[in-house]
């Protein structure tokens, strides 16, 4: 027997306040988890990839299999999305050469092919009609183009734009503020204000976990990738010990 519409969207998370939260805190570790494996362990981008893709393919493989919304599941999946990011948008800013206005260029084009495919072949991508194992394939391969993405534009405005990462963060929390201020008071698609905010966050994690670990010198905190990111894992597992976690409803 096939699962329910409601079964399967029972796997993904309702999007309140601790969503985003979550969801914050999950981007930054992946900026310094992912700098810890790729330059800390001195693996390089393209071995930490490598790393993080094969960790996503397995999350996002048991998240599908899975027949029910199993909160520590997803967030481990988000988490791999991110990572993978992190190292996926340095390898195409630096080893490839194309600097990060080309890195973000190439990363947008992918973020909207994924959703033009995901809408074309699905009418809709809205997280709240994912009904079957197509839609969450197309729901977590445009999460990751995402974050990538989000990566790029952390970098992009930290260091190309000049801003610094205190800079970065107020005007990454900014938007997302504008946002919020939009869900609230206008009828914008929440579709398209909740693919935007999840874009964003991303490079407010980038930022932030840049400004965690980078020399003083640098205007960073000087905090060890690794202590910076065991703080970041304390706190979301306390998000999910301390906190009821509800499944998102069914779009009628």
């Amino acid at each position: 027997m096939k699962p329910s519409h409601e079964t399967a969207l029972s796997k993904v998370p309702e999007v309140t306040l601790l969503f985003w939260a979550i969801k914050i805190a999950a981007t930054t570790l992946g900026e310094t988890g992912g700098d810890a494996v790729s330059m800390s362990m001195n693996l390089g981008y393209l071995v930490g990839t490598a790393i993080f893709a094969g960790v996503f393919l397995v999350a996002v493989a048991a998240q599908i299999k899975a027949k029910g919304f199993h909160p520590w599941l997803y967030w481990t999946t988000i988490i791999a999305t991110t990572t993978v990011g992190t190292t996926l948008a340095d390898f195409a800013d630096r080893s490839l050469g194309i600097g990060y206005a080309g890195g973000s260029s190439l990363l947008l084009l992918l973020l909207l092919a994924s959703l033009a495919l995901w809408y074309r072949t699905l009418g809709t991508v809205s997280v709240e009609s994912i009904s079957a194992p197509k839609a969450e394939m197309f729901y977590w391969v445009t999460i990751m183009f995402s974050q990538t993405l989000g990566t790029a534009l952390g970098d992009w405005t930290a260091d190309t734009a000049g801003l610094g990462y205190e800079g970065g963060a107020l005007i990454f929390g900014a938007l997302l503020a504008l946002l919020t201020l939009a869900y609230y008071k206008t009828k914008i698609s929440r579709t398209l204000l909740f693919w935007l905010a999840f874009i964003l966050t991303r490079p407010l994690g980038a930022v932030l976990g840049d400004l965690l670990d980078k020399p003083l010198a640098d205007g960073g905190l000087a905090l060890s990738r690794y202590s910076a990111s065991l703080t970041l894992i304390v706190f979301i597992a306390a998000c999910l010990l301390l906190f009821r976690h509800r499944p998102a409803k069914t779009a009628h």
